[in-house]
């Protein structure tokens, strides 16, 4: 069995290092891992997918339309972007918050998200919106947002990986000065769920 999770979101918000500690929770559970990013225009604030694959056989990094077990969406409308990839009957997981784009932003259109949240509402089969700012604000920095969201995908059952080793991967993989900061997003986002 091969569970498939794809992260997505928007340049800067920590996406990348997300799927690097699901691969290690899967490794040290001695699955095989596949990983892939896309990574779009620019560092901060451009489009950003990782796929990440893992079980005992996994043939392709690449999650095929309707084959994602699960979508951690660090942003509404990239959630909506990439909602094809969920399988029926799969789990996102989605900050509530909303990134406006720079387009958006230079054409003066508002942007809320309230919109996306409801579309996923009505086409996905289990959403679990999180309230990831809310977290940041009692962890005191938005530099948890990723591990926030890992900790509610973990806590859903859909992702594979328990809080435990999610603890375990920001243990290893996290430098020492930001353990205690990770491990109470986590704490934080566990009770959240």
């Amino acid at each position: 069995m091969v569970t498939s999770c794809l992260l997505c979101g928007v340049g800067g918000q920590g996406t990348v290092l997300a799927s690097k500690l699901i691969a290690a929770s899967a490794m040290e559970k001695g699955l095989f891992v596949r990983t892939a990013e896309t990574i779009g225009m620019a560092q901060r604030g451009g489009c950003v997918v990782s796929h990440v694959r893992f079980g005992d056989k996994v043939s392709s990094s690449m999650i095929p339309e309707g084959g994602a077990d699960i979508i951690i969406a660090f942003e509404p409308a990239e959630a909506v972007r990439n909602l094809r990839y969920l399988k029926k009957g799969g789990t996102v997981v989605v900050n509530k918050k909303a990134v406006i784009p720079i387009t958006a932003a230079l054409g003066g259109s508002s942007y809320s998200g309230d919109e996306m949240l409801r579309y996923l509402e009505e086409n996905t089969g289990r959403l679990i919106v999180a309230d990831s700012d809310r977290i940041c604000d009692e962890c005191g920095s938005p530099k948890v947002l990723n591990v926030a969201l890992l900790a509610y995908a973990a806590k859903s059952g859909a992702l594979g990986i328990t809080v435990e080793e999610l603890k375990n991967a920001v243990l290893a993989r996290v430098p020492e000065k930001f353990h205690k900061l990770n491990i109470k997003a986590i704490e934080f986002a566990e009770q959240a769920i």
